[in-house]
């Protein structure tokens, strides 16, 4: 569900050419000129990620899933938890320290919580791989 919440905002914003995330900090018009990408089709593509997020999710919970490459899993794991780490860093610090990006205190909880969510999510799956012999 976290990665569907995620696509559907990033989809909501793309509708409207928007950056940002709903709930989250406005982007400011000299952040907007650093993107090489127009607004909509900067969203559209965080929607895909949100996407293969969420079957990635999926994917370590089904039978189907587990019937996957191990090693390819493993390492689309290692890379969701890599972003949605690096996410979650930036928003807790900011949240609690102050970086001047705008997220606030309860943001930075979510990206705690997010990240500690797709943890958990990697290390089932390593655990139930390794115990089935997949």
């Amino acid at each position: 569900m976290l990665f569907l919440g995620y696509a559907a905002g990033k989809a909501a914003f793309a509708a409207q050419s928007r950056l940002g995330f709903p709930g989250g900090p406005p982007v400011s018009a000299a952040e907007k000129e650093h993107y090489f990408l127009d607004a909509a089709t900067a969203q559209w593509m965080a929607t895909a990620t949100g996407l293969l997020g969420a079957c990635m999710a999926l994917a370590t919970v089904t039978s189907l899933g587990r019937r996957l490459p191990r090693k390819a899993m493993l390492a689309g794991l290692a890379v969701m938890l890599a972003a949605v780490g690096a996410g979650a860093v930036i928003m807790a610090v900011d949240g609690f320290v102050g970086m001047g990006v705008g997220w606030r205190w309860y943001h930075g909880i979510l990206g705690i919580v997010a990240a500690g969510l797709v943890a958990a999510m990697t290390r089932s799956f390593v655990v139930v791989t390794r115990r089935a012999g997949v």
